[in-house]
């Protein structure tokens, strides 16, 4: 595996400042934002689609540092209700596949999106309990009329172009599950996988050793990210883990993003590590700091520190022993 960071965090740098920054943090990657959430400071795609010469230009910069780019990302809302968002989130995805395929990259990260309630909503609806009985007839209308039907077309297009999609598992989105992200694989295709982010896992209550195991039998997982989550038991138990409170009002809420290691023990971390070395994934680590806590330099140089210690990144060794 590799050790790499996801470029957002650096989006007040030029382009060959923060990848300075990061070959001299010790890193081997940079997963790059190419539109949505997390903006486009480091990639013009249109630029970068219609030059072969600035698309070389463009990766020269990286491969002379040597560094490589883990994925694309571009984390929108491709099924929303409002026609904007839904248009520009959709565009940037697609043009994101065209162009991660010309340029070699592997996987492009992004939601898989919360699309209205019904027809006529105008607003997104995420459903989390089955009863009363309309969430579970939302749920059904939202997987049979928005989610399926589109990634259905986006794994096809992500076929064609042999670039695997890495759907991150937020709370928010319909698919935020191992059971929704292979459930949505099945109906799809295998290029629908996982972005799978630890930290969005501590606030469901799901495990993710438990959660690398399950995605990981069925080769699902397509990119990592590595971001914590401290969850404060007293918070807790006033606002359960769907806490609405502001994430700045740290005092007060159930759980919070820290850095790696900030949250849970190393311990936790080096047990992710080995299971995703024992269930064949083998690419990039992609350090996320959302720390509200800390600064950029301090939670992100935080997070390379405690993660150099227990990432795996040479091949395993013959058993000679055995």
């Amino acid at each position: 595996m590799k050790l790499g960071v996801f470029n957002p965090l650096f989006q007040n740098m030029e382009f060959l400042e923060m990848l300075d920054y990061v070959k001299a943090s010790g890193l081997d990657a940079v997963e790059v934002g190419t539109g949505g959430y997390p903006g486009s400071a480091h990639c013009n795609v249109d630029k970068l689609l219609g030059s072969e010469e600035a698309r070389s230009e463009y990766l020269s910069e990286f491969e002379k540092r040597g560094l490589s780019i883990s994925g694309f990302s571009c984390h929108g809302n491709p099924i929303s209700p409002d026609d904007a968002f839904r248009k520009e989130s959709d565009e940037v995805l697609r043009k994101t596949i065209e162009l991660a395929a010309m340029m070699g990259v592997p996987v492009v990260n992004a939601f898989s999106g919360t699309p209205a309630g019904n027809e006529t909503d105008t607003s997104v609806n995420w459903p989390v309990t089955p009863w009363p009985q309309e969430y579970s007839e939302i749920k059904e209308w939202q997987w049979e009329n928005r989610l399926v039907p589109y990634w259905k077309e986006i794994a096809e297009l992500a076929e064609a172009h042999d670039v695997k999609i890495g759907l991150e598992l937020h709370g928010g989105f319909l698919v935020h599950s191992p059971h929704t992200m292979l459930e949505l694989r099945r109906r799809t295709n295998t290029y629908i996988g996982a972005n799978l982010d630890p930290s969005h896992m501590w606030w469901q209550g799901i495990d993710p050793v438990v959660a690398i195991k399950i995605l990981g039998r069925e080769g699902a997982i397509h990119h990592f990210h590595a971001k914590d989550t401290y969850i404060d038991p007293e918070n807790l138990n006033m606002h359960g883990y769907l806490d609405m409170n502001p994430y700045g009002k740290i005092k007060d809420r159930s759980w919070t993003f820290r850095s790696v290691g900030l949250g849970h023990s190393m311990d936790e971390w080096t047990n992710m590590m080995s299971a995703l070395r024992t269930y064949g994934y083998d690419h990039v680590v992609s350090i996320e700091h959302e720390d509200g806590l800390m600064s950029i330099e301090e939670g992100f140089q935080t997070a390379v520190r405690n993660l150099q210690g227990v990432i795996i990144k040479e091949e395993p060794a013959d058993m000679w022993w055995a």
